[in-house]
């Protein structure tokens, strides 16, 4: 049977850190305090191990990774405070402080109220905008672990596979830089996006132009790449408005939503990479016909 809480509003949580330094254990406690839970929720079962995030945090120092990014899920549930879902941001120490478009890092997932594995994704963190990309599933598979009997050891063993394949992610970004778009496939790419927050572009506060409109001087370049990012920031961080885009009873939408749920941001991030997959392969497999 599903858990059930009592419903309680509380106040906003801080959830984003600049993602360009390490944070100390303070910070991450402003951040997202249940990496800090000490027992895991009441209503967890017999056979849940636990195991708390910050033992994780502190292998993953030992063995060279840094914490540079950390935010928790906002609930509105009182007895989950402090259980919650959390996500934090790793890269290696060593890269820190250097100048570099993009880094590629390690992203963990987890919670202690029994609503989700320990999980590890590969991350994309450009540095312009801020919004960390996460690569989609079908080319860079996440890890999951269960919570059950399992110690920090095993995510460090996760996370070096999720390394392995940045090899194979810088040729993908290199192959997206690579493929230029027309006004139309870009254009197309944006409908595509469109769709995978909202409902259908009739529902969509924005049109295609809108989330395809740069936000700084450099991402008007027309590949996929570019397209891409200019995208994922404009679906991310919202704030959009379309003074032409009307609802049926004739009033305005209003402004996009930034995304703050982990889940959607992580659905969202994977939902494009894979979009922009798909347009580079069907890219790179048309041959256009030969003309007599």
């Amino acid at each position: 049977m599903p858990l059930e809480y009592p419903l309680v509003r509380l106040r906003p949580t801080p959830r984003l850190s600049t993602g360009v330094t390490e944070l100390a254990n303070d910070e991450i406690r402003t951040l997202a305090p249940s990496v800090f839970a000490d027992t895991a929720h009441a209503r967890t079962s017999d056979r849940y191990a636990f195991l708390p995030t910050i033992e994780v945090v502190d292998r993953m120092r030992d063995d060279g990774w840094a914490v540079v990014m950390a935010a928790q899920q906002k609930i509105r549930n009182e007895s989950r405070e402090g259980f919650q879902k959390h996500i934090l941001r790793f890269r290696r120490r060593d890269q820190l402080g250097h100048t570099a478009e993009f880094f590629t890092d390690v992203v963990l997932v987890n919670s202690h109220d029994r609503s989700c594995a320990y999980q590890l994704h590969a991350g994309i963190f450009r540095l312009v905008c801020g919004n960390g990309m996460i690569v989609a599933d079908s080319t860079f598979a996440r890890v999951s672990i269960k919570h059950l009997h399992f110690d920090p050891d095993e995510v460090i063993e996760a996370s070096a596979k999720v390394v392995s394949s940045v090899p194979a992610l810088e040729n993908r970004i290199a192959q997206f830089r690579d493929t230029p778009l027309s006004d139309g496939e870009r254009t197309a790419f944006a409908e595509a996006a469109l769709l995978t927050r909202y409902e259908s572009l009739e529902k969509a506060p924005v049109r295609p132009d809108k989330v395809l409109a740069p936000r700084r001087y450099g991402d008007g370049d027309p590949s996929l790449w570019h397209t891409l990012n200019v995208v994922q920031e404009n679906l991310i961080r919202g704030g959009l408005r379309d003074p032409r885009k009307r609802k049926p009873d004739g009033k305005r939408f209003p402004k996009t939503r930034a995304v703050q749920a982990i889940d959607a941001d992580v659905k969202l991030n994977k939902a494009l990479w894979h979009l922009a997959e798909a347009m580079q392969v069907q890219k790179a497999s048309f041959v256009p016909s030969s003309v007599n």
